[in-house]
């Protein structure tokens, strides 16, 4: 079967939807590099953590927190990355502000450098002029999102190298999510075809709790 990748990304339509902040420590204190949870690498347990609301209102399956983005899942949408790409992330259970069902951080452990700058709608990356010299090489704007699948290897969950907003699943992931009928995400269609199917290029993920 052809493989297909999806970009899965927050969805603020749904209504009365919750808002979350960057996770902490339980004492309120920051996270020493919060950008950790989001690099693609695998990291070291954090310890308990705990993620304030920055707005009340709906829980959901998924959420990102925070300027990071740190993916934040419900225990029936974790449930899917751990039993189809336990090589790719890694879980750590959070305390999420009033809630008393499980959550957990999902962090991808795995980057793969295939974005094809041919098929996205724009590119641009970081140069010396802007005064970001960690930066240099890695991506500045990315506009309609397109992998190279003949990158990607063996990989079905991954970020994208030099472009930290995108957390990229397989079809095969993308219709387990749907079948357990997560709400908060929607999965838009990045691989490079020349034409995608309808109803493919993007879905939202609106299933009641």
């Amino acid at each position: 079967m052809e493989r297909r990748f999806f970009d899965l990304c927050i969805d603020a339509y749904v209504p009365g939807r919750w808002y979350m902040s960057e996770p902490t420590l339980p004492d309120g204190q920051e996270v020493d590099d919060i950008w950790a949870l989001t690099r693609g690498d695998r990291i070291e347990p954090p310890g308990r953590l705990c993620v304030p609301l920055s707005r009340t209102g709906r829980p959901l399956d998924y959420t990102t927190a925070g300027v990071g983005l740190t993916p934040i899942l419900s225990a029936r949408a974790a449930a899917v990355f751990r039993e189809m790409a336990s090589n790719d992330i890694q879980l750590f259970p959070v305390e999420v502000d009033g809630q008393t069902d499980s959550y957990y951080l999902l962090v991808v452990a795995r980057t793969v450098r295939c974005i094809d700058d041919d098929a996205c709608t724009d590119t641009r990356y970081f140069t010396s002029e802007e005064g970001r010299p960690e930066r240099v090489g890695e991506y500045r704007v990315v506009s309609g999102l397109r992998i190279d699948k003949s990158k990607v290897g063996d990989a079905r969950v991954f970020k994208t190298w030099g472009w930290a907003p995108a957390l990229i699943v397989d079809g095969e992931i993308k219709m387990a999510l749907e079948q357990v009928g997560i709400a908060g995400g929607y999965l838009k269609r990045c691989d490079s075809e020349k034409a995608l199917e309808p109803g493919l290029a993007g879905l939202r993920m609106l299933g009641s709790r």
